[in-house]
């Protein structure tokens, strides 16, 4: 990403933080939200709510992105040294967990995507394909580790069932606006819990399966026609770390699917 557009990400990021926290009212899409259903078109303050989540995208995510690795090369291009977990905020159990990895017992109990799981998965270099399952429900797959994530729009974090690597995504949009007139712009934001334990680096630093992942998708578009998708990430885990654990993360977006090329979990 050039010097611009990267300046261009980070102050919408700061834009969307600011709102985020200081913005009087925001609006939060009301479409795809227990008990509504596909419904007619409603008035709420002047702005015509879309019958379903998919109508209310304040912007497009659909399509193939790939990764721009502008920080964080030593962690994410290659796999770290064991007990390399500097700028993540782990306790000393979980120092001492990373000091245990052994990337061939990962391998021999068939578990090669504990990096792969929800919360690391957007750091592993690659493509992602994001479509439409439904209008209620986003899908994202990354060609790293032949991974798929779906995002519920309106849908109740799981409560019974068996952990999967990619947890279970709770999504809304989030519409910047006075409650007035209708939104200028917004974002995506996600809740994923239920995931199983894994690892936030390739390396065996550790996330355990009471961890909370929020995301929000921003899409930025540049006056040359280039779209770029930033993807703030923040992992809260009581087990083993002593502070959200805070990345963001950068893709391009790409014409068609020319380059992706899914790939199995790999342990080191």
């Amino acid at each position: 990403m050039g010097g611009g557009t990267l300046k261009k990400g980070i102050a919408l990021l700061w834009a969307t933080a600011l709102a985020w926290f200081f913005t009087p009212v925001l609006l939060q899409a009301q479409v795809g939200l227990p008990g509504l259903g596909p419904a007619p078109l409603q008035e709420a303050r002047g702005y015509k709510i879309p019958a379903s989540s998919k109508a209310a995208a304040p912007e497009d995510l659909t399509g193939y992105w790939v990764s721009l690795v502008t920080e964080d090369w030593r962690y994410r291009m290659v796999t770290p040294a064991k007990g390399d977990y500097e700028s993540v905020p782990l306790n000393a159990e979980g120092k001492k967990l990373a000091d245990a990895w052994d990337p061939a017992k990962d391998e021999a109990t068939g578990n090669q995507c504990k990096a792969y799981g929800a919360a690391a998965i957007i750091r592993v270099p690659g493509r992602l394909h994001i479509a439409w399952e439904n209008d209620t429900t986003l899908r994202i797959d990354a060609d790293a580790g032949t991974q798929t994530r779906t995002l519920h729009f309106g849908g109740h974090p799981l409560s019974n069932g068996e952990p999967q690597w990619q947890g279970y995504s709770s999504a809304e949009w989030q519409l910047l606006g006075d409650g007035r007139s209708p939104p200028r712009g917004g974002y995506l934001k996600v809740e994923t819990t239920h995931m199983r334990p894994g690892y936030l680096r390739k390396n065996g630093v550790p996330v355990s399966g009471n961890a909370v992942l929020t995301e929000y998708f921003t899409r930025v578009n540049e006056s040359n026609g280039d779209a770029y998708l930033i993807v703030t990430s923040v992992v809260n885990d009581p087990q083993y770390l002593v502070a959200p654990f805070i990345t963001s993360t950068h893709f391009k977006m790409l014409p068609d699917a020319t380059g992706w090329r899914p790939t199995s979990c790999k342990a080191r």
